[in-house]
């Protein structure tokens, strides 16, 4: 079985899975998906979600955040992993938004790439949810999918990314990577399934005995 072949098999199980899909972060406007994503990195995203609820209400313009300062972007975001530093990222990419973009997320790769804090999942995240352009974010769940379907080698993510782009049609994209994440959150677990017992796993390789190691991103 090619990989255009079982690129029809994982679509189709897809979406009957995930006929609508919900995005996982909460967000007001581009700019509080842009932090939402910025505080996802090494935090789930419903705990994103938990302190963001107390957030966005009140502050989501660059603006906001400039006029809070580091210290109390600390104080606000401190349940989330490795706050001080997205604290800063944050406090410095809304003054760059402010000084060069009027208080605009910018809508290219090149420049989202050159906010403090941003790189390029966080950009794709952004342009795919935010904009509408087509794009193929690849987190860890993606990652360790596309590897188990043997659709990459896993090389690192930057390589997964564009092996799943030159497989799937491009039209397909910004649905298929959050279907694809919903489905190794619920079904194709990092400690579960091993390659061998989802469905779409099953299906790709049903001769399949061994559990496949995967690299992680």
């Amino acid at each position: 079985m090619n990989n255009k072949e079982k690129a029809k098999i994982i679509s189709r199980i897809l979406n009957k899975t995930y006929p609508k899909i919900p995005i996982p972060l909460n967000y007001k406007n581009t700019f509080t998906l842009l932090v939402s994503v910025l505080l996802s990195a090494q935090c789930t995203d419903v705990n994103v979600n938990n302190v963001t609820k107390d957030i966005y209400p009140k502050y989501n313009k660059p603006a906001h955040f400039i006029k809070l300062g580091r210290k109390k972007i600390e104080k606000l975001i401190k349940r989330i992993g490795i706050f001080r530093i997205k604290a800063k990222s944050i406090y410095y990419l809304s003054k760059t938004l402010v000084e060069k973009y009027k208080g605009k997320v910018p809508k290219t790769y090149a420049e989202l790439e050159q906010l403090p804090g941003v790189g390029h999942k966080t950009a794709s995240v952004v342009m795919s949810q935010g904009f509408g352009f087509p794009a193929f974010p690849v987190d860890t769940h993606i990652h360790r999918l596309a590897q188990r379907w043997g659709l990459t080698n896993g090389k690192n993510v930057v390589q997964t990314e564009k092996d799943l782009k030159n497989i799937f049609p491009k039209k397909y994209w910004n649905k298929l990577h959050l279907q694809i994440i919903w489905y190794g959150r619920e079904f194709c677990k990092a400690r579960d399934c091993f390659g061998i017992t989802c469905k779409i796993c099953k299906s790709c390789y049903p001769n399949r005995k061994k559990p496949i190691k995967t690299r992680k991103a």
